[in-house]
């Protein structure tokens, strides 16, 4: 008799879900760190409801011996610590008749929204099961759940636990391995839950891999790049990347402030860039609305600067915790009179380190202030990444050096770009201010100062020699799928899907938004009859920035949704699939 086929899958996505104080968070980052010990991939992303603080929460986890850049189509198992307010997650979590769901019996029947799209439903004591074993907590029940469900080692649960209590004494620890004990056995009852595939991880050895966040990421690049000198007013979810910075900064000689509110934060950062110190601020949209004025008195007086804006959704106060890439059009064209400025996405968790490190290069190198966009999603959601190269730039402008006779600070250079004068350097002291000025910076309102200024300040942005950073180009054929952020893992997987299905299509992911890179477009994009632009945003921002900037060629598409949902794989490959066959 043959055995039966065992039920595997390349990537298997859990959701652990429970009202405030139900520790799923708690519960949800243990289980992605006993995934990573055990040398798998995978990222967790963090969801909550509208409320400050407490209310429902959901950790949404995949998995994979693979790299992964985004979440999967559908959840294999959902884990209810408890129902409270779980609808509410309900299109964040799509569960159909494969899926699992998990949850105590004390707290009724699973919402009617996900018990009709046919789930089975498995009900588990966690309550009960946790006062059976004194000192212990339900949500360590269910991380037990979860480990035993994903197929993981308990080893690696037992290894993870106890480092993360080894703080609370034995009794504390000893009860809560005995609840993830009771809920790894309890796993074994559970059918049709799908184990990874065999195999070897892939990449990087897992005792090198990095378990990091995109703001964690950015902080890092930020360091690397050469910034020194941070401004922070807390906003979420930008609020980690001054949380990482404020430790790490004094250990290489710099400095963090928390300012009093945006305006002051980016001002600060203005000043000591005019000093002579790299800076950088971090802010959401809200925030860079703040911004704005302060951003215009960086590309008039030419002192280098970074912007990262976490986006998220909007307008206003918007949904502070949910990510929606809708900050485009203030990025790229939200300030006042003829303001070109650099505008940078990374386009993975792991890039938010080079990304960062490259805005900060660029920033210095062309007396620019320069906007990284990244948003929600990569901020804040954890994953385990190869660790990325250093790219080996740091930010270093043109400095003046003393006894020039006369100190042109705004002088017309070929490239565009002047040497910038170090506050104390001697005999050139000029003024830095938002009105427009002559060569020497003393205000003027003539006509031909103010086109030689305005020629310099766009020249130096659209002459410089950007390389092959400028976007991540992969693939080929007469479909093009154009995208950035946060989109990009999907599209990626979504090309991968329909390249299984002998549809040839290529990748354009931008880095580089803004200048806009008209030659290299059209290298990218040589031959391409069909062109899918794929992003976060209601209105497509970024097909409009795209049909007003570039020849694009051939039919040209918008494809776009708003947050709070992600872009998912399945449905990039819907529209690629459904088009190519028209």
């Amino acid at each position: 008799m043959s055995k039966p086929k065992e039920n595997t899958k390349d990537s298997i996505s859990i959701a652990i879900t429970g009202s405030g104080g139900a520790g799923v968070m708690t519960a949800g980052n243990l289980l992605f760190e006993v995934a990573a010990k055990a040398g798998w991939y995978g990222l967790m992303v963090r969801s909550s409801g509208p409320q400050i603080r407490g209310g429902e929460a959901a950790a949404l986890l995949r998995f994979s011996r693979t790299p992964v850049e985004c979440l999967d189509d559908r959840f294999d198992v959902l884990i209810g610590i408890d129902w409270q307010n779980i609808h509410r997650f309900a299109d964040e979590i799509p569960v159909d008749a494969a899926s699992v769901m998990l949850g105590d019996p004390e707290q009724g029947e699973p919402p009617e929204v996900f018990a009709a799209r046919g789930a089975s439903y498995a009900p588990l004591p966690f309550k009960q099961m946790a006062k059976e074993i004194p000192g212990s907590w339900p949500n360590m029940i269910a991380l037990g759940m979860g480990a035993g469900l994903c197929g993981l080692p308990l080893e690696s649960v037992h290894a993870v636990l106890q480092k993360s209590l080894k703080k609370g004494g034995g009794e504390k620890m000893a009860a809560n391995l005995a609840a993830a004990d009771a809920g790894y056995a309890a796993a074994a009852k559970v059918q049709s839950v799908p184990r990874l595939a065999a195999g070897a991880a892939s990449g990087a050895d897992a005792k090198s891999r990095w378990l990091i966040t995109g703001n964690q990421a950015a902080g890092f690049g930020a360091v690397r790049g050469g910034v020194r000198f941070c401004a922070a007013y807390p906003i979420t979810p930008a609020t980690e990347v001054l949380e990482w910075l404020a430790p790490a900064l004094p250990k290489v000689g710099g400095t963090l402030v928390q300012a009093e509110d945006e305006l002051a934060s980016i001002n600060m950062i203005i000043g000591a860039s005019y000093g002579g110190v790299p800076a950088l601020t971090a802010t959401s949209g809200p925030g860079l609305s703040l911004m704005i004025e302060a951003l215009g008195l960086a590309v008039a007086a030419e002192v280098p600067i970074v912007v990262v804006d976490v986006m998220r959704g909007g307008p206003s106060t918007g949904i502070p915790a949910k990510s929606e890439q809708s900050d485009v059009n203030i990025a790229v064209n939200g300030l006042h009179g003829d303001a070109p400025r650099l505008v940078v996405a990374p386009n993975s968790i792991a890039d938010c380190v080079a990304a960062t490190q490259w805005a900060v290069h660029l920033a210095e190198a062309l007396q620019s202030p320069a906007i990284v966009l990244s948003d929600q999603y990569f901020g804040q959601t954890r994953a385990v990444v190869d660790p990325p190269a250093d790219i080996g730039l740091v930010g270093d402008r043109l400095k003046a050096s003393a006894g020039v006779d006369p100190y042109n600070r705004y002088a017309i250079t070929d490239s565009g770009v002047s040497p910038m004068a170090i506050p104390g350097t001697p005999g050139t002291a000029y003024t830095a201010d938002g009105l427009e000025h002559n060569a020497r910076g003393l205000p003027s309102s003539q006509s031909g100062d103010h086109i030689r200024q305005l020629d310099k300040r766009a020249k130096k942005l659209a002459n410089y020699d950007y390389g092959q950073r400028w976007a991540d180009i992969e693939g080929a054929g007469e479909m093009a799928v154009v995208t950035f952020g946060s989109c990009t893992g999907a599209a990626r997987e979504a090309l991968a899907r329909a390249a299984a299905e002998g549809i040839k299509a290529r990748l354009v992911s931008l880095r580089l938004l803004s200048p806009a890179q008209p030659a290299g477009m059209a290298a990218a994009l040589a031959g391409a009859k069909r062109v899918l632009v794929v992003e976060q945003n209601h209105t497509g921002q970024l097909y409009r920035y795209l049909r007003a900037e570039y020849d694009l060629p051939g039919e040209v598409r918008s494809f776009r949704h708003p947050g709070p949902l992600p872009m998912r794989p399945a449905e990039i490959h819907q529209q690629i699939t459904e088009w190519s066959r028209s």
